[in-house]
């Protein structure tokens, strides 16, 4: 039976009455599974008027209330965490066990925003001049909007709006029409914990949708996650309307392997950071440079993720899910084909892997490739899928060059067992997120995700007291007060209330 994916506006769970209908696809089979009505002008409109109303009494709440919706939203969330994760398994193809990992890493931030009280405090200073002290107070903006994937749809819509409506704001989610059904019950879960209402709205549609959101002039800070055209896009369209603006976009991440380092783990670590998720994340190592003898350990690598077979979500021998799309499909396909083109050495070939009695479905199998080189289309473009492409450097340095020539800087690893290479790496390598022997160094909650360079536009990133910061104003405030009035305060005035 087809779903009818609902909206919540106003407090209230509406079909929408927009003519466009959206139909959202099963990846293993591409066969309906729901149906959008996506919103219209109007609808969009009556969201926005609706958190903008619930602002003027929702920012009025005292912090530990806030803190205390959050606090039963976190219990909600793990009571249903396995739900959860059966619903995205579902529309978007992932294994069980990662979409339990999606929803996982989501309540993590949730969890963090109980702590909104301390990560909100202002700073005081006394006497910064003659009986004259200074102190700042954290604020909220209004209405904010999360524009989300379809790759991670629990954790990156709870990267936004727990954080910014425990910060004080009211919020539009506008989540990918790919994978709808997983927001929505974030949406149910977060009104049962007892968010009034108003507080969060959430719009499925278009471009149509977005683009109102972005021109918005009650809206005044937008958070995307996306690609790099979308996010550029998002990005000067949200600030030529004057608004704050976080966007996060492409990536092509380098694991950096030294030859003194543990070549099992090397292997058993890229193995599921290249091809894990169908490689639809955006910290997935989907660049792996080789220094020196390291380069032997290449067929060892590749015997290792041949063995990885793609299934269906319930599989539990599956490493992983269809790609989201035929599109996606297609999209990877072409650039395994022009890198065939182009020269490089295709060791595994996943483009004509199928899932029996499912064949239909968006399968592309392992893939890797060697002496990839940073001329070639499939260095250059974000593959989005189970592509491993391996590249050789002689040195730490020519390495180091290889990583920091890229125009992406969200995530970057290197293995080795010397102190000394991996303190120049860290050191010297222009990245945001660096692991050591950690092969997706994605920090915890009470950090930020803190891509660089062509991975993110903007100033504040995403959760962490980056986000409190982007989601917040810092008002300042400077006070005298003269002591000859504490004499004519103390004393009686029988004449006060009178006048």
């Amino acid at each position: 039976m087809t779903a009818q994916v609902k909206h919540y506006i106003d407090g209230q769970f509406v079909l929408g009455q927009g003519q466009t209908q959206i139909t959202v696809t099963n990846p293993a089979n591409n066969q309906p599974i729901a149906l959008i009505n996506a919103a219209t002008e109007a609808e969009v409109e009556t969201a926005i008027a609706s958190a903008k109303l619930a602002f003027k009494s929702w920012k009025e709440v005292p912090v530990s209330e806030r803190a205390r919706v959050m606090l039963r939203y976190q219990h909600l969330l793990k009571i249903h965490h396995d739900e959860l994760a059966t619903i995205l398994a579902q529309e978007t193809g992932k294994t069980f066990d990662d979409a339990k990992g999606d929803v996982w890493r989501g309540i993590e931030v949730v969890e963090h925003a109980c702590n909104v009280a301390s990560l909100m405090m202002g700073e005081t200073v006394e006497n910064v001049a003659r009986s004259i002290d200074t102190y700042s107070y954290t604020q909220p903006l209004g209405v904010c909007v999360g524009i989300t994937p379809f790759n991670f749809p629990a954790m990156i819509p709870l990267w936004m709006f727990p954080l910014a409506i425990a910060c004080g704001n009211t919020f539009v989610l506008k989540p990918s029409e790919q994978d709808p059904m997983t927001p929505q019950r974030l949406v149910e879960l977060f009104e049962e914990a007892g968010a009034p209402k108003g507080v969060l709205q959430l719009i499925h549609g278009d471009k149509t949708a977005v683009d109102i959101l972005l021109r918005h002039p009650e809206v005044k800070a937008l958070s995307f996650v996306g690609s790099v055209a979308v996010g550029q896009y998002v990005y000067r369209t949200g600030t030529d309307h004057l608004k704050r603006v976080q966007a996060f976009a492409g990536a092509k991440n380098h694991c950096v392997i030294m030859p003194d380092a543990n070549k099992q783990q090397v292997i058993n670590h890229l193995v599921g950071a290249s091809v894990g998720a169908a490689g639809q994340r955006c910290m997935a190592l989907s660049v792996a440079v080789f220094v020196g003898e390291a380069k032997t350990w290449i067929p060892e690598l590749k015997a290792a993720i041949a063995k990885v077979k793609p299934g269906l979500w319930d599989d539990k021998e599956a490493g992983y899910g269809p790609l989201i799309s035929p599109a996606a499909k297609a999209r990877v396909i072409d650039l395994i084909t022009q890198g065939i083109e182009e020269g490089a050495d295709c060791l595994l070939d996943g483009r004509d892997f199928a899932v029996a009695g499912f064949e239909s479905g968006n399968w592309i199998g392992p893939t890797v490739f060697d002496n990839v080189t940073k001329d070639m289309v499939i260095y250059k473009e974000e593959i989005f899928g189970p592509v491993l492409s391996c590249m050789h450097a002689d040195t730490l340095d020519a390495a180091i060059e290889i990583v920091n020539a890229s125009p992406y800087g969200n995530g970057t690893s290197i293995f080795t067992a010397c102190g000394a290479a991996a303190r120049k790496y860290q050191h010297e390598i222009e990245v945001g997120q660096v692991g050591i022997n950690v092969p997706i160094p994605v920090p915890l909650p009470f950090f930020s995700f803190t891509g660089w360079k062509g991975s993110f536009y903007g100033d504040q990133h995403a959760y962490g007291k980056q986000a409190v910061r982007f989601y917040t104003e810092t008002k300042t405030i400077t006070a005298r007060w003269f002591e000859s009035d504490i004499e004519i305060a103390s004393s009686p005035n029988m004449t006060i209330g009178l006048k």
